[in-house]
Order: structure tokens, then C-alpha cells, then sequence
């Protein structure tokens, strides 16, 4: 068991205060987007061994077996398949979509064949691995995910009083409706700046016009001034609006389309570069890609919570095995909670005052910090306050 050493990732739309205030810290005034933990090659967080601090990436290499188990080696082979985060965003992110395993599989087989360099800005899967995610609100936390209705498109779009939006309104009133979503999408993404001024300016209107969509209409205001002009704006009217109240989850799979507004949050996801992004950017949109890999169906937002278990640890059920996402609230329910031990495992520490004891001694977690357990080493939970705990599932089927 070991204390970790994560990288901060400094990105645009990132806060200068959310991680700082969380971990007790004074902001140093640069934008704190993500911090990351785990062994992702980018990144990786370094862990002590030999009296030494050594990438966590690096410690697994050389002891697949010892590091993730035999049940994870024979699933996964020698990587950690899961990275953990602290999300902040103080500005929306890109709308984007992961692709299926077996699409990343063959696109990146594709695009190795083609000759172009893993890290050409044109490039869409940089490995052959699937990106599910998974983000547990720390305070309120407010996105975009997945498609509405056709119907339910056809009246937010209604609610602008522009006439351009009729012809959109139309389709999706009288054509089926994974055809609709299809249609409509595409032809948002070919649209002009005219049309994105003017929605700017009707969302803008919109937002202070008591009505059904108001708290839409908000979130894609704060899209729109995030990134002005950006076409972007136009497909992220068909996505459901959402906020998360801290403790709540969101899983996002295969093709589903999705943008964070703002907010905090403790994020999962498997390891995986894959990317496909819709707009609400300057890096690559690969149109005809992204037609290919987003499902285009009408999902509504299924809001996640923990379900306890005897152990005492509360779990989030994820259709997935690369992670396995819970909460541990030691001093609520029982004074210390003990937990399996046959993958490896992250703690982080989101609040209160906790230790993590192992079989060579314990560790104190303040908040904003984490360990990484190897597989085979028993950990326990103690003191009073919140840690999440990031590992594999290895019952999964």
C-alpha cells in the first residue's frame, strides 16, 4: 500500500478553485481541470518502492502478477484498466462520444494501417480500447447526455420562435425517430454561423423566459458564451439536460453522446484515449466517424446511487468490469470498514478524517489525497468521513 503522487491536468475549462478548496489548499491561480489517479502512461501517479518514487505505470510492467493479480492479468493482461479523477469544471466541456470495443478495435487497427502517427491531431483512436465512464457528483454538477426524445427535440426547438428551427421541428414530428435524430444531427453539424449566432441570441432570450426548458436553455447559454460561434451548439439542443445533487451518479457508455457544463465530481473510466468529439472545441471533428459510432436513440438520463452492502461499502452498479466504483463512509454506519482485496485498488479521500491500515501499517488520508493497494493486500477503512474506491470487478460475468 502506498501514498500516491498525482499529476494535476491544467485545461481551459477547468477551475481555479474547486480542487484547491476541496483538498484545503490555497489556488496557485491556474485553471486545476482533472486530477488524475492511476497508470495511464500520460500521466501516471508515482508510488514508493525501493525508497523511491516510481511510476505506477512502470511498477505494474515489472510485476504484472504481483500488482493486478491473476484475475485481472488473465482479463485485462499487464495494465491497470481503470484510471480515477477529480473532474472541476468551470466551463463546458466538448460534446463527444466513445466508441464500442469492437469499433475502437478495428478503427484503430484502421488508422495504424493508414500510417497515421498516434499523436496527429486528426487521429480518432489512439488504442484499441473502450472509454466507458462514470462521474459521482461532489456538489452540484450539471451536463448534457444523450439524446431526448424526437418529440421532445421538436418542442425545445419550437420554444426558440425561429423560424429555421421549423423545418428541423418538422422531421422530428413526422419521420421515425432514430431516422429524425440521424437527420437532424447530421445536418446540424453542416450548419453555418448564421444559424449558431441565432440560436445564441434565442437561448441567451430563452433563459430568461420563465417556461418548460428554462433550465436548458441555461445550461446551452453557458454553452454558447463558453464557445461563441461554435456549431457545436446546435446538436447539443437534442442532448437532455442534467444536474446532479452530490452522491449522484451518471454511467455513460458506447455512442452516447455527452458535455459537462460545471461542476465537481470523482470520475472512473476505463483506460482508453478514444474520442470522438462532436463540437464545443478547436481539435478535430471527423464528421463521418462520428456518424458512424454515436447511437442514435433517445436515452434519458438514468440518475445512479450506491446500494449498500454487508461489508459496509455502498456501490455504484456499472454494466462494465474494467471498473468497479463504491463509496466507504467509515464512523456512519460502523467505525471501520474492511474491504476484498483480490484486485488492485485507489481510495480517495473526498471528506472528513480517515486512515487506511494495511499489513504494514497505516496511512492518514486527508481529503484531496489517495493510496494505491495492490492486489492481495487487505485494506481497512477508519476514522469518520467519505472515501471512494476505485477497483476491478472481477465477479462481473
Amino acid at each position: 500500500m502506498d501514498r500516491m503522487i498525482n499529476t494535476v491536468r491544467h485545461y481551459s475549462w477547468g477551475s481555479a478553485t474547486a480542487i484547491p478548496e476541496l483538498a484545503g489548499v490555497e489556488p496557485d491561480g491556474s485553471r486545476q481541470a482533472e486530477l488524475w489517479m492511476g497508470a495511464h502512461p500520460t500521466a501516471p501517479s508515482l508510488v514508493r518502492r525501493h525508497g523511491e518514487p516510481q511510476p505506477l505505470d512502470r511498477v505494474i510492467e515489472e510485476g504484472p502478477e504481483t500488482e493486478l493479480g491473476e484475475p485481472v492479468l488473465r482479463r485485462f493482461g499487464p495494465r491497470l484498466p481503470f484510471l480515477l479523477k477529480l473532474l472541476a469544471a468551470e466551463a463546458p466541456l466538448s460534446l463527444q462520444v466513445h466508441p464500442d470495443l469492437a469499433g475502437a478495435t478495428a478503427g484503430f487497427k484502421r488508422e495504424n494501417g493508414q500510417g497515421i502517427p498516434l499523436d496527429a491531431p486528426q487521429r480518432n483512436y489512439r488504442d484499441g480500447n473502450h472509454k466507458p465512464e462514470m462521474i459521482v457528483a461532489l456538489g452540484s454538477l450539471e451536463g448534457l447526455c444523450g439524446f431526448r426524445t424526437a418529440r421532445d427535440c421538436a418542442g425545445l426547438l419550437s420554444a426558440l420562435h425561429l423560424d429555421r428551427m421549423d423545418q428541423y421541428s418538422a422531421t422530428l414530428r413526422s419521420v421515425p425517430e432514430e431516422s429524425a435524430l440521424r437527420q437532424v444531427f447530421s445536418e446540424f453539424l453542416a450548419e453555418g454561423p448564421v444559424l449558431v449566432d441565432d440560436v445564441t441570441r434565442a437561448v441567451a432570450r430563452e433563459a430568461r423566459t420563465a417556461g418548460p426548458y428554462q433550465a436548458a436553455f441555461a445550461g446551452y447559454d453557458s454553452i454558447a458564451r463558453a464557445h461563441p460561434s461554435d456549431s457545436g451548439l446546435l446538436p447539443a439542443l437534442m442532448l437532455n439536460h442534467f444536474r446532479l445533487d452530490p452522491g449522484e451518479g451518471l454511467f455513460l457508455g458506447a455512442g452516447i453522446p455527452h458535455a459537462y457544463i460545471r461542476g465537481l465530481g470523482v470520475e472512473v473510466m476505463a483506460g482508453s484515449d478514444n474520442v470522438l468529439r462532436c463540437g464545443l472545441t478547436s481539435k478535430h471533428v471527423d464528421s463521418e466517424e462520428l456518424l458512424r459510432v454515436i447511437a442514435f436513440s433517445a436515452t434519458p438520463v438514468r440518475t445512479l446511487r450506491p446500494t449498500a452492502t454487508d461489508s459496509g461499502e455502498e456501490v455504484f452498479a456499472t454494466p462494465v468490469d474494467d471498473f468497479r466504483l463504491s463509496v466507504v463512509r467509515p464512523g456512519y454506519h460502523r467505525e471501520a470498514v474492511t474491504l476484498g482485496f483480490v484486485a488492485p485498488q485507489i481510495l480517495l479521500c473526498t471528506a472528513g478524517t480517515v486512515s487506511v491500515i494495511g499489513p504494514e501499517g497505516e496511512i492518514a488520508l486527508p481529503v484531496g489525497s489517495s493510496v494505491y493497494a495492490p492486489a492481495g493486500e487487505p485494506v481497512t477503512v477508519a476514522g469518520n468521513g467519505t472515501v471512494y474506491r476505485a477497483t476491478v470487478d472481477v465477479s462481473f460475468p
